[in-house]
């Protein structure tokens, strides 16, 4: 597995776990633990959650996958833009912490900006990192002008939308992160419904290289310098996959045939969420 180091000198697997909509049906719960362990046996060692992840239950399933093996694990959640104040911050991360088993986060991040200032949502955070309860803190869904007021050099990532359907951060934002240093964790990397996997262009380019139409699009993304992947896999053939991506390069042809079905972007353009 490939590794990116941070600006405090940790390093990360540059392909990790995305848990958006575990734990929201019961009997799926022992094959997420599964898949979750699997994960980090094979390297991916960085789980995304969140507490609005089936309200906490998304937590619930890592904390169980991670038990007795926490140390393995850089964790990662996020709190509600409404639980971003001063006290709620606090308050939302016991919450996410006691879900997850553990005493400190890896990192902390605002999902999406809210009513409460900035300012506020940073005091709550370095608060936080001064008593124990996180190492880091960063953002999610910010849009360039959200990183230059936000002018935080403390803040260690953004995570947003990345794919080659969603790629209009290539023409502002991601240049600037990457000017700035800040990783970029991107969520939805494999798209969403399967459509990406199964465009033409995908399809050909797998064909080409021998893989599989989830490791191209994961390699494609991780062409960029600074950019880390969360994809979500349920089953030990997809989670192998994601894995070998880390390791597959695409070449000129490669990029060219996914550039003129994904064309990059030409003007800056709203950054898009789901």
């Amino acid at each position: 597995m490939r590794n990116l180091t941070l600006a405090d000198g940790t390093t990360v697997p540059v392909i990790g776990q995305g848990t958006w909509h575990m734990g929201e049906d019961p009997t799926a719960r022992s094959r997420e633990v599964a898949a979750l362990r699997l994960g980090i046996e094979l390297g991916m060692t960085l789980i995304d959650t969140a507490e609005m992840y089936a309200e906490g239950g998304a937590e619930e399933v890592v904390g169980e996958a991670i038990a007795g093996r926490r140390d393995e694990v850089f964790l990662v959640s996020k709190v509600y833009p409404h639980n971003a104040s001063r006290q709620g911050v606090a308050q939302a991360c016991e919450r996410s912490l006691r879900r997850l088993g553990t005493d400190c986060l890896d990192l902390y991040l605002l999902h999406w900006r809210g009513q409460y200032p900035l300012a506020e949502t940073v005091e709550a955070f370095e608060r936080l990192k001064a008593a124990g309860k996180i190492r880091r803190w960063g953002v999610s869904n910010f849009d360039l002008d959200d990183m230059q007021e936000l002018a935080e050099p403390a803040c260690a990532t953004n995570q947003v939308l990345y794919n080659p359907e969603e790629r209009g951060i290539e023409f502002d934002l991601l240049p600037w992160c990457q000017a700035q240093r800040m990783p970029v964790m991107a969520y939805c990397p494999l798209g969403q419904g399967g459509d990406l996997l199964r465009h033409s262009a995908v399809v050909e380019v797998a064909r080409r290289l021998e893989a599989e139409p989830a490791q191209v699009v994961l390699a494609w993304a991780l062409r960029q310098p600074g950019v880390i992947v969360i994809p979500k896999a349920a089953s030990a053939e997809h989670l192998r996959a994601n894995v070998g991506a880390a390791e597959l390069r695409l070449g000129d042809d490669d990029l060219a045939v996914l550039d003129q079905a994904f064309p990059p972007p030409r003007r800056a353009q709203p950054l898009q969420m789901v």
